[in-house]
């Protein structure tokens, strides 16, 4: 698997993983959990992970749906 996004914000990594969804391309949210560690302020990031064949594709979904990718 390869990490596509990283983000503190949770409604784009919510709004990411409907697009990806979307194009049937599989995508798993890491750190989910972390907020229980946290506390729910939001400091450590959430990641959004899709498999190597699908990053490329994946990119492209980001790319045109204007959802930045940190790069």
């Amino acid at each position: 698997m390869k990490e596509l996004l990283r983000s503190t914000d949770p409604t784009i990594i919510a709004f990411a993983s409907a697009l990806l969804e979307g194009e049937d391309i599989d995508c798993f949210q890491m750190d989910v959990n972390m907020s229980v560690l946290e506390g729910g302020i939001g400091i450590f990031p959430r990641r959004l992970m899709v498999r190597a064949e699908d990053y490329d594709a994946a990119v492209v979904v980001m790319r045109d749906n204007e959802i930045p990718l940190g790069r």
